[in-house]
């Protein structure tokens, strides 16, 4: 397809990013080319236009960002078979190289090299966006756009929650961000016995009670640590869900897990974290799970099903609507944690 679009760039090595017309993608022959109906901002994309330490050792601009999104399939390559024009689709943004020694145990969440859509390549925060056919999946047609656009990140909440036993369990999610608040209602869902949600944002914390959780603690009031041992008896959690990547915070989970119990870490914290590993692991015999990306693509299917099933509703955390060109406006939201998710439309 010839003609230029829309796209929101980042355009130096610095803070922010430029609306520009760039021209539109062209197609491998395994490419698809979408048209964007939604595309919605995350916290990966927050580092990224504000220029933090991980975004200047990682990304290379100039480039299109954005991963999250859906959109209508309007061109298709000559080695496509599975997909055709007018598809309704959203996409797996970790692009797998199939050969590694974890992608040959079929393990492709973990690929050694692995690349991602908006942070290593060309991203979706425009009219139209190319990917492999391989990196697809098909939305129901009843499922809105705002909805479609975000089970990337969803992913990542199902991902980290389900990792492990949680039904009948208690479960702390760490950090109300979007996904955070994702978490709560799969975990909600998923029959946990308890789901109690840590913040400092009184905000956030509103919404992760709509999302279903069934005590909410602002961190910065009371303590954490003794809030989850009065709601357990003294035991400690049974689950805990990293989702802040602050330091403190994520001390805090590993002296409220219980004996036993499961620590998924999904987070990413931009300095190295200081823990008690021989009292708040070893001897607690904790299991820690590094949280990367979804199971390709069981995670998929697990959050498709979520949805369509309406067994987690994200509407509480849709919270803005807004034209590619009022980025600007979505970004400053998250980043004054202001918001749920910020869906853009082009």
């Amino acid at each position: 397809m010839n003609g230029t679009m829309k796209a929101i760039v980042k355009h130096e090595r610095g803070e922010g990013a430029e609306l520009r017309q760039v021209p539109i993608p062209d197609i491998e022959a395994d490419e698809v080319l979408i048209r964007v109906k939604a595309t919605s901002i995350c916290g990966t994309d927050v580092h990224i236009y504000s220029w933090d330490e991980w975004s200047q050792s990682r990304v290379k601009p100039p480039y299109i960002f954005g991963h999250e999104f859906a959109g209508e399939i309007v061109e298709v390559g000559d080695y496509v078979t599975t997909f055709e024009v007018g598809d309704y689709v959203s996409a797996e943004t970790h692009l797998v190289c199939g050969h590694c020694p974890q992608c040959n145990v079929g393990q492709f969440h973990i690929c050694e090299n692995t690349k991602i859509i908006g942070v290593d390549t060309e991203g979706c925060f425009a009219e139209y966006v190319a990917l492999p056919a391989k990196n697809l999946w098909r939305n129901p047609d009843t499922m809105p756009t705002d909805v479609a656009s975000v089970q990337e990140p969803m992913g990542n909440a199902v991902h980290t929650v389900l990792n492990g036993e949680v039904a009948g369990k208690s479960v702390a999610i760490i950090g109300c961000g979007p996904i955070g608040l994702m978490a709560v209602g799969v975990a909600k869902a998923a029959g946990a016995s308890q789901v109690m949600a840590f913040d400092l944002n009184p905000y956030r914390l509103e919404l992760a009670a709509q999302m279903g959780a069934t005590t909410i603690v602002n961190s910065g009031k009371e303590d954490p640590v003794q809030a989850a041992r009065q709601m357990t008896d003294g035991h400690g959690v049974d689950v805990v869900c990293e989702m802040s990547g602050n330091a403190i915070a994520m001390d805090q989970g590993f002296k409220m897990i219980t004996n036993g119990g499961r620590v998924s870490i999904l987070s990413l914290p931009v300095k190295p974290v200081s823990l008690d590993i021989t009292n708040d692991v070893v001897f607690k015999g904790v299991e820690i799970q590094g949280i990367t990306g979804r199971k390709m693509y069981e995670t998929w299917q697990q959050v498709s099903r979520l949805l369509h099933a309406h067994q987690v509703d994200l509407t509480p955390i849709l919270t803005h609507h807004l034209p590619l060109e009022e980025f600007e406006t979505g970004f400053d939201l998250m980043l004054k944690g202001e918001c749920g998710k910020v869906v853009l439309h082009p």
